[in-house]
């Protein structure tokens, strides 16, 4: 049976548990969102960005991370090579965040030594952090939500006579909910809206870019992966067992998005 429980009264576990506890409770088809994975040339100033946000430092296995409600954010140094770009200009243009109130975040991460970029078009509820890496994060706002901040999308950029294939491909593969997010159509999966806008100029995998890869955490992996196999999805790498009773994969989207499978023992999730 699912345990649910605060995230203040997790109970954090060491290696392949510890950074499992911020996801929120999957979807139909076992599915719930996982994590980023950045290269990242300097792993302690990209801490201190994603600390003084609201996240929280800790260690998973030999990775540095840094978790937030609904996503862990993996800190990989990774210099040889160098990280070959930022978001902007791959398939996921950024990534983003939801605050209880913008303005009063902004503030604080400004005082805290934290540059922020304005909102577009004069907005107020809305703010842009840009990494020396350069990951793009946007910042929305949500006065309803429960938690200070909380994951809340990746945005995929691709030709616009692709969007509706996108969000059909996250819906039959992953259980995504089709929807709208604005003007835009989105699939939503438990922790991230998956936002799907149109652009003109040529896009790269993330492969290799600041943004390696998004995670997902997936019930019964071994299974999901034939099932992803049969249809046609790439894999990249195939399910892999660990020691600790799951295991992990890499598959692509057709649009270049690498992401990585996860099957966590002994998973627990947060309420939302």
């Amino acid at each position: 049976m699912r345990r649910l429980i605060p995230i203040l009264t997790i109970a954090w576990l060491a290696g392949a548990g510890l950074a499992q506890a911020q996801a929120f409770p999957p979807n139909q088809m076992g599915v719930t969102m996982g994590h980023w994975h950045l290269n990242t040339r300097d792993i302690e100033a990209n801490k201190k960005i994603f600390v003084t946000m609201g996240g929280e430092a800790t260690k998973a296995g030999n990775f540095q991370v840094v978790r937030f409600p609904g996503v862990v954010v993996y800190l990989h140094q990774n210099n040889v090579p160098p990280p070959t770009g930022g978001t902007v200009g791959s398939v996921v243009n950024h990534v983003g965040f939801i605050v209880q109130n913008t303005q009063q975040a902004v503030a604080r991460w400004k005082a805290a030594g934290l540059e922020v970029l304005p909102g577009g078009a004069g907005r107020t509820d809305q703010a842009f952090v840009v990494t020396p890496d350069g990951l793009r994060i946007e910042i929305l706002e949500d006065p309803k939500q429960r938690f200070p901040i909380q994951h809340h999308h990746v945005h995929l950029w691709v030709p616009k006579d692709q969007i509706p294939a996108v969000q059909a491909w996250y819906a039959k593969h992953f259980g995504a909910r089709p929807g709208m997010r604005g003007q835009n159509q989105a699939a939503d999966i438990p922790g991230v809206n998956l936002t799907i806008s149109a652009t003109d100029m040529p896009t790269v995998t993330t492969k290799g870019r600041v943004l390696d890869h998004i995670g997902f955490d997936v019930r019964e992996l071994a299974a999901f992966v034939k099932t992803l196999e049969a249809a046609g999805v790439k894999i990249d790498r195939p399910f892999t067992p660990n020691d600790q009773g799951g295991g992990l994969a890499f598959v692509y989207d057709p649009w270049g998005t690498y992401i990585e499978l996860n099957q966590r023992p002994n998973q627990v999730y947060v309420t939302q």
